[in-house]
């Protein structure tokens, strides 16, 4: 059913905090024992809204949240939440400063990071204890290389810097994979053997986490104190486990037509009717997030029916092809993605006709298009 508050948006994301709820269930029971769970939450809980989704995460009893920007962790503790916050990337100097207030715990992978953290404590900044960052033979992203000299002698010059305020180490594996998963994670393990065996630094205090979402499904068995989990939050990963998607990505009819066979749609005449059509125009666009490349392999929802897009995308609108459907009234709600019964655009159908991940398209249609608690 249509909400009229949904009539006067032009497109919108309906998310589902139920489902969000559950995926966390969900999650949380795969972990294997004396491991914890970090609950991601970049890129504003990746399109769906920090705000609404931290009670969630507090429901579960998670208590560790993964952020990457200072408006994130601010907008956490704005959402009650009290727990350990981690920034899931390396920090500029500004930020490391500015988020102290927020308790963020920063990762140090570098020694220039290591050196400004130190001044922050001697300018007498109340930090949070920081996470030593490796790379472990991986992304070459922020992470400290233990492969060489070099970068044995930075690390102990880091450690000396930060001081007893060192609280986890980590890495991000760059594959998951599963032999890639088994090399990343014994490698991983030979560094943190290294850098317990070469300093003061006691196992017993330290939480050493690796592994996502795609680790955690990988039925591969990897050391860890702590998954860092986000994908999987919002359904984008094993719907055989019973995961769903959170989030559906809606539009409306905005304009009916009859159009004579031969007629052109969209610009450049990108496509040519080949029988008398009846065309919807549809208020979303590549500024929604439809991007344009998905021209000639897209398609949505209407009536309970799914049906082809025609043309190139238009900054605001799209044309689909209703011909073939009795009754298609302007109003008639339109779906992107989501769906329900035998009518579904999924995940599979999405990914290949947006050419990306539904990361990359939940992070961006939360982030274009109003969003709508159900």
């Amino acid at each position: 059913m249509t909400h009229r508050r949904d009539l006067c948006r032009s497109s919108w994301c309906d998310i589902y905090q139920s489902r969000i709820s559950k995926n966390l269930e969900l999650a949380c029971d795969m972990l294997p024992s004396r491991s914890k769970f970090c609950a991601v939450l970049k890129a504003d809980a990746y399109g769906h809204g920090i705000k609404q989704v931290v009670p969630l995460v507090t429901a579960r009893g998670i208590t560790c949240i993964g952020i990457t920007s200072n408006a994130e962790a601010r907008a956490v503790r704005e959402a009650g939440f009290t727990g350990d916050l981690i920034r899931l990337r390396a920090a500029t100097l500004a930020e490391m400063g500015s988020a102290a207030s927020d308790h963020v715990q920063e990762q140090i992978g570098s020694l220039d990071a290591a050196r400004h953290y130190r001044s922050l404590l001697d300018g007498g900044h109340d930090l949070e204890r920081a996470h030593l960052a490796l790379d472990a033979e991986g992304m070459s992203r922020d992470g400290l290389d233990l492969s060489t000299d070099a970068g044995k002698a930075a690390c102990m010059e880091i450690l000396a810097l930060l001081d007893g305020h060192v609280t986890g180490i980590c890495t991000h594996f760059s594959s998951n994979e599963p032999a890639h998963l088994q090399q990343n994670s014994a490698v991983f393990q030979h560094q943190v053997g290294w850098v317990l065996d070469n300093s003061d630094l006691q196992r017993s205090d330290l939480i050493v986490h690796a592994g996502s979402s795609l680790t955690l499904v990988s039925d591969v068995p990897i050391e860890t104190d702590m998954y860092r989990c986000g994908a999987i939050i919002y359904g984008i990963l094993k719907p055989e486990l019973g995961f769903v998607p959170t989030m559906e990505l809606k539009a409306h009819v905005v304009g009916l037509g009859a159009y004579p066979q031969g007629a052109t749609v969209g610009y450049d005449r990108a496509n040519h009717l080949d029988r008398d059509s009846q065309l919807a125009c549809i208020s979303i666009g590549y500024a929604n997030g439809f991007y344009r490349h998905a021209h000639n392999r897209s398609a949505v929802i209407i009536k309970g029916q799914v049906v082809p897009v025609l043309g190139k995308m238009s900054m605001n609108t799209i044309v689909a092809d209703v011909t073939k459907i009795s009754g298609v009234q302007v109003g008639d709600v339109v779906t992107v993605f989501g769906g329900t019964g035998t009518s579904v655009i999924e995940k599979a159908q999405a990914e290949a006709q947006f050419g990306t991940i539904m990361a990359d398209l939940y992070s961006d249609w939360g982030l274009r298009n109003h969003r709508v608690y159900r």
